[in-house]
């Protein structure tokens, strides 16, 4: 008999008569044949009016305390869940999360899943009952109870789907599935029909609100299908699983982060360490850095940038500030009032002038593009926060995201071979990885990845206005060459840097390119180098776990290797260094991350 778990988030039991409504899906699969795990949210605004009580008592709550409140939340849900299940003819039992036998780490408001006892669980499920699950909470190995951050209940859902080897699980929502864009920004956003698990982590990082990071981590580690559906119909939804759509969209989503608060080191120096010390300043303080950018360094001289949310800024500073004072020489300096736009798609692997029309729609809006960050399947970048709303609804409709099936970008096309030249993760190695891991949500590094066949171009001193990316990267795009890697750090005095990356043996037709897209006078120069090569480090959970940048970073500090840029997204971190130390860089990331795993 096959194992279903049904998520049901606060606005769908906010009332009883939502409660119902949700205790006759249960209800229905339970009668259809399965086996029923339903993990319930806090009522509503519940959490919100806890939170609210606890400052009322206190400016400074215990973190411990907090956690034994909050979790009353969902105890009162799963007791009114059940109740109604039974008044509907079936037998259903409520159990908190150290009942299920969940056991986290130690961290108050925002633990970590370590492991499940499923043994209560089967008992009765065999017994015939609907099992009511508080989601959000589980207990510490001192018996403590935790509760486990923001998408809490998601991430219970699918743990509990991944230890149970369910079936499906079920995430219901007050929305149809997932959206090519917020339909509250654009009225045309059309729902998708399925996902792959890795565009859904990438959307989930850079603002779709749907569903957390975390629980898209649990889904891929351990291949649990997903379907977020419709609480108020019987809506299909949106299948999140591991392949997309065949074929794959060119871009699947356009994402928004509203409010981006950067931090810039200046005048760091360039030497070997310096980007570990930076990483591991903030790992400290558990601090997830996004949109991280270190362009090329000029004279000595280098810049890092990156992003945080609102919450981490005060500390990201101090721990910036910190670094500064550690290495000697250097500034901090910050940006608030900003904002990240940033389109998902695995089909852009395949497909050259993506980001040339990304930055043209941009311009087009009269918008400034302030930094660029990309990934294998992701590209960002930071503007103004005025500028946010007008920014996605054109990047939309640029793409053509309200038609079934968008169309490929005007100004790219396929690349013969892409597809399988594409670098890909090894699966099974990261199956061998997921099944040697002390603890469930442990990070997953499944591979060391290096690239030898890249050249970068860099164009120094460039005037920041709107349309600089875009006529550059169009007129690379029109010549059929494929970037890879592009980093563009905040400007200076009116100017700014902008590196890509692009195969070794298309250097000299882009340079060509580049000089005919750029007016290389008033200070712009136009400096390359063949000899480099990408390191990556890939697996599931590494932006939302600080730690993974400091090892990384660390190990290639002890091998005397300097970075020369650094890009990040969700499945993979990526630094480029000189090519006569990507064997050593592939040894020291090797030992870091793999020695414990078999490699055949």
């Amino acid at each position: 008999m096959s194992i279903i778990v049904q998520k049901f988030g606060g606005t769908s039991v906010a009332s009883a008569e939502k409660i119902r409504n949700a205790a006759r899906r249960a209800v229905a699969a339970h009668q259809n044949g399965h086996q029923v795990v339903v993990v319930v949210s806090a009522r509503g605004k519940k959490t919100d009016e806890l939170i609210g009580l606890a400052a009322e008592i206190t400016e400074r709550p215990s973190p411990r305390e907090m956690d034994v409140l909050l979790s009353t939340g969902e105890q009162e849900t799963i007791a009114l869940m059940s109740m109604a299940i039974h008044a509907l003819g079936e037998k259903a039992i409520s159990l908190t999360g150290p009942q299920i036998g969940i056991v986290t780490d130690e961290a108050s408001t925002k633990a970590r899943i370590r492991q499940i006892d499923t043994s209560r669980l089967h008992s009765y499920l065999e017994a015939g009952n609907i099992v009511v699950a508080a989601g959000f909470q589980g207990m510490d190995q001192h018996g403590n109870i935790t509760t486990l951050g923001r998408g809490g209940s998601d991430t219970t859902a699918t743990a509990l789907a991944a230890v149970l080897s369910a079936s499906l699980c079920e995430i219901y929502t007050d929305v149809e599935g997932v959206f090519t864009t917020d339909p509250r920004i654009v009225p045309d956003a059309r729902q998708v029909p399925k996902i792959s698990y890795d565009e859904m982590l990438e959307l989930a990082s850079l603002g779709a609100g749907v569903m957390h990071s975390r629980s898209i981590e649990f889904a891929k580690k351990y291949r649990v299908p997903l379907r977020v559906r419709p609480s108020f119909n019987d809506g299909a939804g949106t299948l999140i699983a591991m392949e997309p759509e065949d074929p794959a969209p060119v871009v699947t989503g356009v994402a928004l982060v509203k409010d981006e608060l950067r931090v810039s080191l200046r005048g760091v120096p360039d030497r070997p360490g310096v980007m570990s010390l930076i990483f591991t300043k903030m790992a400290a303080r558990k601090i997830p850095l996004d949109l991280v950018v270190q362009d090329i360094a000029d004279s000595g001289i280098a810049e890092i940038s990156f992003t945080v949310p609102r919450a981490d800024f005060a500390d990201a500073l101090t721990a910036a500030g910190e670094a500064v004072e550690e290495l000697g020489e250097g500034t901090v300096h910050h940006g608030t009032q900003l904002a990240k736009v940033s389109i998902v798609g695995s089909g852009m692997q395949t497909h050259s002038g993506v980001a040339a029309q990304l930055f043209q729609t941009i311009a087009d809006a009269g918008i400034n593009v302030l930094m660029i960050s990309t990934g294998d399947i992701k590209i960002s970048a930071l503007i103004e926060a005025d500028h946010a709303i007008d920014a996605v609804k054109a990047i939309h409709k640029s793409f053509a995201l309200d038609q079934v099936k968008n169309i490929t970008p005007p100004l790219g096309s396929t690349l013969p071979g892409a597809a399988t030249e594409a670098i890909q993760v090894d699966e099974k190695r990261e199956r061998q990885v997921v099944l040697q891991l002390a603890n469930m949500e442990d990070i997953v590094v499944s591979d060391v990845i290096v690239d030898t066949n890249q050249a970068r171009v860099t164009i120094l001193n460039l005037a920041d206005e709107p349309g600089i990316a875009a006529g550059l990267f169009t007129l690379v795009a029109r010549g059929g060459v494929m970037i890879d890697m592009i980093v563009q750090n905040v400007s200076q005095q009116g100017r700014t840097n902008i590196t890509f990356t692009v195969p070794r043996g298309d250097l000299q037709k882009c340079l060509e390119l580049v000089r005919g897209a750029i007016d290389l006078s008033d200070g712009v120069t136009l400096n390359w180098d063949e000899e480099i090569a990408k390191v990556s480090v890939a697996g599931i959970g590494l932006r939302s776990h600080t730690g993974v940048g400091q090892k990384m970073f660390h190990a290639l500090a002890e091998n005397d290797i300097n970075i020369l840029l650094v890009g990040t997204s969700e499945m993979r971190m990526t630094a480029v260094i000189r090519r006569d130390q990507a064997e050593k860089a592939e040894k020291a990331l090797t030992a870091m991350f793999l020695n414990a795993v078999a490699t055949t």
